[in-house]
Order: C-alpha cells, then structure tokens, then sequence
C-alpha cells in the first residue's frame, strides 16, 4: 500500500511521481488497465501478483516465447490466439478444435505431437482428412487412389480381407486381376499361377473333367494350353484305364462294324500310334470262325473249297490252313475207308452230304455200292442148278457168302472170307 505523504509535501511528491525521472512501464510490459499496486509492490517491482483478469491484450501478445512462454516446438499449427484451447488457470488441460488448424493432419498425428498411423495402417501417401473426419478416426472414407503399398500389403487377411481359402493359387498381385470397385468380375491370366492346373480345375474352384473326359493321372497342361480345352494334344502315356473305356464309340472310335468279334482290350492288337498295322491272335476272338473269314473282313472259302457247314477250326488251326484235319461226324461213314479213297469217291457233288447212290439199302454197303455188285461172283449153290446171292442178302458185306453142296444150303462147299476190305479201295 502507497501511504499519502503529509499535505505540506504532495506537490513535490506528486510533481516527483509524474515526473519523467520516474520510472514507469516497460516497453514490453503485459498490456493491462490496471493500476500498478493490483500487481506490484511499494518494496520493488518483483516479485509481483499476476492476474489475467484486466490484461487487455490477445494472449499471443505476451505469450510469444519473449515476454511470456509461447508455443512450444511441438504445438499445433494454428492461427488461434491461446485462449480458444487453454485458460488462464494452466495449459492443461486443453479444450481442442480442428477449426483453426494450419498444417495437415500428419503434421501433428506423427506419432509425436499427436497419435500417427499404427503400424498396420494401410499403406498410403495421403494425408489424414482424405479418409478420416474431425469427429473420430472411425467411420472412414477410403479411396485407392493414393496407396503406395502392393494390394496384398493390406490385403493379407489380417488388415484387410485377403485371398479366400479357395482362391487360384498365384504369385500375382490383387490388381493383377481385380480391380479398386469389387473383386468381381476379375481379368484371369494363367501366367502367375504357382499350382498344377487340377488344383484349380477340379469341378469346384473352376471347371474339371466333365464325365466323359478320359480318364488319365496327367494334369490338365498335359493335353491342354491356357487358351481353350480345344484343341488338345494328347497322349496315352497317363491313360489309366483300358482301351475300351474311350474307344466305345461315344468318348472315342470305337470297334467299326465289320470289327473281328473279340473280347480283347485294343492293344492286344493295335498300338497307340495308329490302328494299322496291327497284331492279331485268335486267342481272344470270341466269334465263330465265318463271322470274320467271310470273304469280306477276312479270307473267306475259296470257290472250289468243299461244300460246308463246318466252322474253319474244323478242318484248320489258326497258325495256317493247311494241313487239314477233317473229321467225317456221320455215323454211316465206315471208317477204314481212309486208305485208297479219295474225298470225290463218295462226294462227288464236292458236298459234305453224300447222296445215296442206291437209298433203298442205307446204310449199308449196298447203298453205294449196289451198282458195283457182281452176281456171277456170288454163286450160292451149282447144284442142282445155278443159284446167285441177291444184293439183299449181302447189302452190308458180311452175309454168307459161302457156296453150298446144294440147294437145301446146310452144307458149305466153299468158304469166302475177308474178299471185301474197305481200306482196299475196290471190290
């Protein structure tokens, strides 16, 4: 507190208190309407009480980092006097608006002055305000437009959606084949794949084999190219199944119609490079002989060969056709007629059914050989005349043939034995 000095004294201590020798505010003083003693003592100027109450001035006219601590290093750019965060109680804490803000956004949110990126932020050189508002870092509005990283760098399942479980396997970046409006539809190249072709096109991820396709162990590049299903080249190394399982016609040629009737696979005759030449073997030719040598799919009976039902195998092998077998199956034939006698002997037709010379007298001898018979050579008896044996008597060549005493035919007068033989040819 000033005390008045006495009366007798004001003028002087008055004229000394205005006068120009006394000293007043400094040219950097806080700029106020107070009065001196609201702040200051009679003992010196400091120390001395401070209030913001009647300071007259914008903050910053003090607060500049000369006459009183201004922004620190790391403050907020902005053109906001102090008072629109901080009071006059303290800096902390602060009330906070973006309105007055200068610099962007990573100017603060570093990581230092203000929270930056977290490390699994997506990859980008845009500033903050391009995605995020004021209010909050969520909700955001995203754009591609300016991401520095690959797509995968954020697209790995963990940042943001990746690859699903059942995706092409491949090498290739997301923008290889997507693109930033949606994953589909997709451009698909063949190039970056890393997995065989099945593990793809297995009739789930992508197409596979249809039904009907062959069915082989290869993968699909095996016969196939990136371009089309069609054409494709193929090979029978990878087949695994027999011949008959494409070769049927519907997948793949199959037996033509005038084909050898046989229950064998085709290789047993044909090889994969082509159908001719080609291996044969009866052995598993199922058919009868006629239905393949016909003349037409194979050699068939030449124009003399012997009138036949029999079946090749009869009378031939399948090594050669000749020599031949031929077994005569009647049981008219008199078997000891394969000596001296010729096949035109008794088929003169070239037929293998013989007509009967003499049918009345078949199956015996005299039913061909009726017309060979010599009565004169078969006397029964001379006496008392001439009597001859009848071709009824001795039809099958073993009748008596004895020549008697006389006509009562008790007592034989000559004995004839073994006179016909039939490997002898002739009578």
């Amino acid at each position: 507190m000033i005390r008045r000095p006495p009366r007798s004294t004001l003028f002087p201590y008055t004229t000394l208190f205005r006068s120009s020798t006394v000293e007043g505010k400094s040219g950097n003083h806080i700029p106020t309407t107070a009065d001196c003693g609201a702040c200051h003592g009679t003992n010196g100027w400091v120390p001395a009480n401070f209030s913001h109450d009647t300071v007259t001035g914008a903050c910053s006219s003090c607060h500049n980092g000369s006459l009183a601590a201004g922004k620190s290093g790391n403050h907020v750019p902005t053109t906001a006097d102090c008072d629109t965060c901080h009071n006059t109680n303290g800096w902390t804490p602060a009330n906070f608006s973006h309105d007055a803000v200068t610099g962007a956004c990573n100017t603060c949110h570093n990581g230092n002055t203000a929270a930056g990126k977290p490390g699994n932020h997506i990859q980008t050189t845009a500033d903050c305000g391009d995605c995020h508002g004021t209010n909050g870092w969520t909700p955001a509005n995203f754009n591609h437009d300016n991401i520095s990283g690959a797509c995968n760098a954020c697209h790995n399942g963990s940042t943001a959606a990746g690859k699903s479980g059942n995706h092409v396997p491949t090498t290739a970046d997301c923008g290889a084949c997507h693109s930033t409006n949606g994953w589909a539809p997709a451009n698909f190249s063949h190039d970056a794949v890393t997995g065989g072709c099945n593990t793809c096109h297995n009739g789930s991820t992508a197409a596979g084999k249809p039904g009907n396709h062959i069915q082989t162990t290869a993968d699909c590049d095996v016969c196939h190219t990136t371009n089309g299903w069609v054409p494709a080249n193929f090979s029978h190394d990878n087949v695994v199944n027999p011949c008959s399982t494409c070769h049927n016609g519907s997948s793949a040629q199959g037996k033509p119609g005038n084909h050898i009737q046989t229950v064998g696979e085709c290789d047993v005759c044909h090889s994969t490079n082509a159908w001719v030449p080609a291996n044969f073997d009866h052995s598993d030719a199922n058919a009868i002989c006629d239905s393949c040598h016909n003349g037409t799919t194979a050699i068939g009976k030449d124009n003399n060969h012997f009138i036949t039902s029999k079946q090749c195998s009869d009378c031939h092998t399948t090594q050669t056709w000749s020599p031949v077998n031929y077994q005569h199956l009647s049981a008219d034939y008199p078997g000891d007629h394969r000596s001296n006698v010729s096949c035109v002997d008794c088929h003169r037709g070239n037929s293998e059914v013989v007509t009967w010379p003499s049918p009345a007298y078949r199956p015996d001898c005299a039913g061909c050989h009726a017309s060979d018979y010599e009565a004169d050579e078969h006397k029964k008896t001379k006496n008392p005349s001439t009597i001859y044996y009848s071709i009824g008597e001795l039809r099958d060549c073993s009748g008596a043939c004895h020549e008697y005493t006389d006509s009562s035919f008790t007592t034989i007068k000559k004995t004839r034995n073994g006179e016909h033989r039939a490997r002898d040819g002739d009578w």
